[in-house]
């Protein structure tokens, strides 16, 4: 039986390359070297480039130092340089700015024949570094064979040029371009193949991006689903009219409530204070007055993944130790038979981490060219805390020394590779870790009898209420350590001499926890403090304890403030 779609996008088989293409992909190199080389796999986002890997060069000894190997290496410089923007239009620089508070820019991708994708349009007029240039062409662009004709929305989270990279640095900026809050660009790619006799892979294949520095999915993706089908259809005049449209929206206030008038429709959108802060409503929801009045909450998963079930069918239940890795900082790898479902994935674990700070790296869809890709994927363990979404074969290999990996799709598809995307088949593996908590047992019978036959709105509601089960259990995570905070705040008496938290003492930590118990149903006390053990050594718990160190400090603060006021 096959599984029904999981996503509200239009069903698709499209594929994003011709055989043609790929029958003069693989004359490039011949298949032993790819093989050898890890190289052999399809990419419909590049299938005409000409790489010619390099034989490995030999190493001879050298029996002295040069001076210049004992030398740190320079950064190369890179220049900010302006891809092209829509002819004959102009944005006035008031509307530019205010624009810029939610959006960078509108972008359009095309595919060259030669060249593979290309950056082809940025309206208003964006500087971009080379390398960022053609990591959003690429990272555009789906990097699978499943459609032929029609469209999908995924996204990719790319690091800032001038960001913390090997080559480069924070101060490469200029004043045409300010520095992301995070050092990372979010991009928001609506895909479209239409068949084209004019084109000589028989396909047209289009992108326009939403390129921003917040990391909204939730209401990018419901942009995107207004403006990736009229761009298809009317052509670069509509990129105007949205422009116009963000233009006009209020600024940005954390914890505020906005509204937004977009082509047609209207959102109440509802801020977020921070980055950790829960926002467990759906994702987005029309008003009972009008199916053009939506109220969105940012921060959450994209609309898409409210059945987000049917994409763990084959690790339901396993997710009690994926939401444990998740927690411990593990490094984990998602593969998915497209960029849609890594994407859907990827923002649906790192929302279930909240409340807890967030101190790891994630990419909701990650390709072989990601200038990135050299430091993430090595033979080196990988890094703590990161979540990798991907769709490409060569990372089955590439990370086979991951210790978990998951792998998106229905049960269904496990015996039927023809259905099944990049990776092993769909399921949970992991070579580490071993659960501390125990699973509730209710929703999980609830969960398997909806994925055996449940309808669209009940896979709809299971997916809300795992969302709601593992960020309650998140949240639940912190109680002991709430608690035990609460002991380090000065009293009033010793607030006007000392106005910080006192210093966080495990063994006092293991002493509170021991006596008062925690919030989660551990398997035994022994597992409990195992778990909290590992966590302690996680650079979330160090983000988290700085956060506190920082609000208690402002208060005692603002309160012998006014206490001298008085």
């Amino acid at each position: 039986m096959e599984d029904p779609p999981i996503s509200q996008e239009p069903p698709s088989n499209i594929a994003s390359v011709t055989p043609t293409d790929l029958e003069r992909t693989q004359q490039i190199i011949p298949t032993s070297k790819k093989r050898a080389l890890g190289l052999h796999h399809d990419s419909p986002s590049s299938p005409d480039l000409k790489i010619r890997p390099s034989l490995p060069a030999i190493h001879v000894p050298s029996t002295s130092l040069s001076r210049t190997r004992t030398l740190p290496l320079k950064s190369p410089k890179y220049k900010l340089s302006n891809v092209p923007t829509l002819e004959g239009v102009t944005f006035e620089v008031e509307s530019r700015e205010r624009l810029r508070q939610w959006v960078l820019g509108l972008a359009i991708v095309d595919f060259d024949l030669e060249q593979g994708p290309s950056l082809s349009c940025i309206f208003p007029s964006l500087p971009l570094y080379p390398f960022e240039a053609e990591n959003i062409a690429f990272s555009a662009f789906p990097d699978s064979t499943l459609f032929k004709e029609g469209s999908e929305t995924h996204s990719f989270r790319i690091r800032e040029q001038g960001s913390n990279t090997a080559h480069s640095n924070r101060s490469s900026f200029d004043d045409r371009r300010a520095p992301s809050p995070d050092g990372f660009l979010y991009g928001f790619s609506h895909f479209n193949q239409v068949k084209s006799a004019a084109s000589k892979r028989g396909y047209s294949q289009r992108c326009i991006v939403v390129l921003t520095q917040h990391p909204y999915p939730a209401l990018f993706h419901a942009l995107l689903d207004k403006l990736g089908p009229l761009y298809h259809s009317h052509g670069e005049p509509i990129i105007e009219v949205a422009s116009h449209n963000i233009a006009k929206w209020p600024s940005p206030a954390p914890g505020s409530t906005a509204e937004l008038g977009f082509l047609g429709s209207v959102w109440h959108v509802r801020l977020p204070r921070d980055a950790d802060e829960q926002q467990l409503s759906n994702a987005a929801q029309p008003d009972a007055q009008a199916d053009h009045d939506w109220h969105i909450f940012p921060c959450s998963p994209p609309i898409s993944a409210q059945n987000i079930v049917r994409l763990f069918e084959a690790s339901i239940s396993h997710m009690w130790s994926i939401w444990e890795c998740l927690i411990l900082g593990e490094p984990i790898i998602i593969f998915g038979q497209s960029p849609a479902w890594t994407s859907q994935a990827v923002w649906w674990l790192r929302d279930v981490f909240r409340p807890i700070p967030w101190a790891g790296d994630f990419r909701p869809y990650f390709t072989i060219h990601d200038k990135d890709h050299a430091v993430l994927v090595n033979e080196r363990a990988p890094k703590a805390g990161l979540l990798l979404g991907v769709t490409n074969p060569f990372f089955e290999k590439a990370c086979s020394h991951w210790p978990h990996v998951l792998s998106l799709g229905g049960k269904s598809s496990i015996q039927s590779p023809s259905t099944r995307g990049a990776g092993p088949p769909p399921g949970w593996k992991t070579k580490t870790h071993k659960r501390h908590i125990s699973k509730d047992r209710q929703l999980l019978q609830q969960l398997e009898a909806v994925v055996g036959n449940g309808d669209a709105k009940s896979l709809e509601e299971a997916s809300f209420n795992l969302r709601r089960h593992f960020s309650s259990r998140s949240a639940a995570v912190l109680v002991p350590l709430n608690r035990y905070l609460n002991t380090l705040i000065p009293r009033p008496s010793e607030a006007s001499t000392d106005m910080r938290l006192k210093p966080f003492n495990n063994a006092n930590f293991f002493a509170s926890l021991k006596t008062h118990g925690a919030a989660l149903p551990f398997r035994s006390s022994t597992k409990q403090r195992e778990f909290y053990e590992r966590w302690l050594r996680t650079p979330a718990f160090g983000q988290w304890l700085a956060r506190q160190e920082e609000i208690v400090g402002r208060t005692l603060a603002e309160n012998a403030g006014r206490g001298a006021g008085r």
